[in-house]
């Protein structure tokens, strides 16, 4: 079971979001499907990690992929792991029911500690492993706002984890998760997953969202065909 609680400061610079509060439609805008977007919408997409700061996709030097919200929704996925195989270039492996290796260049390990791994900028890189537990970054898939993906080096800007690649998985701001949330799914592997979340206001200027996520999943079998005792 984890707990994440999550404040933002009115004050303070925030992402800007694509969708509106939960619970209120979207407009019609946002919901448009990648492949009816123009050569031109999709050049003029902002992203903020090739160089620290919000540039057009279509002027970064760098080969950067983003997964936005519209892409998660019609994905299917129900974890970042997964999210991420649909970005071209990117080594996505499953070694067991809980540990993921993935990395570019086909530089492929357990713990990669070449391909830096940050949430809203900050990084998730565990110094105790010399790696990334991605079974363990459990941000809820609705609370994205989109997944920027630098495949090649970027050590320059984001120092020498970076050597090949950036994930930077940005959160929408809490203002615009007001409002309950509850999630709930299932199936042969996945068996059980629930996430409980609501978000609202502490004073004028300040604004905070909590869930609590619960999930259960099948373990793979062993050579042999005995229980690999990794669920």
């Amino acid at each position: 079971m984890i707990f994440l609680l999550a404040g933002v400061p009115g004050a303070a610079r925030a992402q800007q979001g694509s969708q509106g509060s939960q619970g209120q439609p979207q407009p019609q805008s946002a919901q448009r499907d990648l492949t009816q977007r123009s050569l031109e919408d999709l050049m003029n997409i902002e992203v903020s990690s090739v160089s620290r700061s919000e540039q057009k996709l279509s002027r970064t030097a760098a080969a950067v992929f983003v997964i936005r919200q519209e892409d998660i929704q019609r994905s299917g996925a129900t974890n970042i792991p997964d999210l991420l195989r649909m970005v071209p270039g990117l080594d996505v492996a499953r070694a067991n029911a809980n540990t993921w290796l993935i990395t570019a260049r086909g530089f492929n390990e357990r713990f990669g500690n070449e391909m830096l791994v940050l949430i809203d900028g900050r990084s998730v890189y565990s110094e105790t492993i010399g790696g990334v537990f991605w079974d363990a970054l459990d941000v809820p898939l609705e609370d994205i706002e989109r997944i920027e993906v630098i495949r090649g080096p970027g050590a320059s800007v984001w120092g020498i984890n970076a050597v090949h690649g950036v994930v930077n998985i940005i959160t929408k701001r809490a203002s615009d998760t007001r409002g309950g949330l509850v999630v709930a799914s299932g199936g042969s592997v996945e068996q059980a997953g629930t996430t409980v979340q609501y978000g609202g206001d502490a004073g004028k200027s300040t604004q905070y969202r909590i869930f609590a996520k619960f999930s259960n999943q099948a373990r793979f079998p062993a050579i042999g065909g005995g229980d690999g005792g990794d669920g």
